[in-house]
């Protein structure tokens, strides 16, 4: 058992905001390659854009394009948080909310729990489930992937944060 309490839902949601901000940005940057790189194929041949008035409608209107897209874009939202949560527990926005996924030992989660913890988060949804469980304070990815989020002292954090340098 961890000797930090498990954190709240405001607290999970504040840092969900923070989090957010950072992986649409990475989001963009994303979307932008992809927008370069669907052009170098209209460029050469692959494609062509027919009917449509740009590449952006070119993608909309293709299926594989499409599901391309989407799943480049789940996968930048899946490697960030399976990045940070296996590297120190926290991400950029549990860090400023002084929050650490950890799993129910106090390990890091491993690159399987922290994909799975990713998809099973349903957007942020997963978190409503604290709201409904005030003793235990569990998410629905906590439950799943058997985890939990916990709150931190100014001096863990700072320890935690510390420890990346090493």
């Amino acid at each position: 058992m961890t000797p930090f309490p498990r954190a709240g839902f405001i607290r999970r949601l504040a840092s969900l905001i923070y989090d957010a901000l950072v992986v649409i940005a990475f989001a963009m940057l994303t979307t932008i390659i992809y927008l370069v790189l669907v052009q170098g194929m209209i460029s050469i041949g692959l494609f062509s854009l027919g009917t449509h008035e740009d590449v952006t409608a070119l993608i909309q209107a293709t299926p594989i394009l499409y599901y391309l897209r989407t799943m480049m874009l789940i996968t930048v939202s899946v490697v960030f948080f399976g990045y940070f949560w296996t590297k120190s527990g926290q991400t950029i926005g549990m860090r400023a909310w002084r929050l650490k996924v950890q799993r129910t030992d106090g390990k890091l989660l491993s690159w399987p729990q922290a994909i799975a913890r990713s998809l099973t988060a349903l957007l942020g949804l997963g978190n409503l489930i604290v709201i409904l469980d005030r003793k235990h304070r569990r998410a629905l990815q906590d439950l799943v992937c058997k985890t939990e989020v916990v709150l931190l002292s100014k001096e863990e954090n700072k320890r935690v944060y510390d420890s990346l340098d090493d």
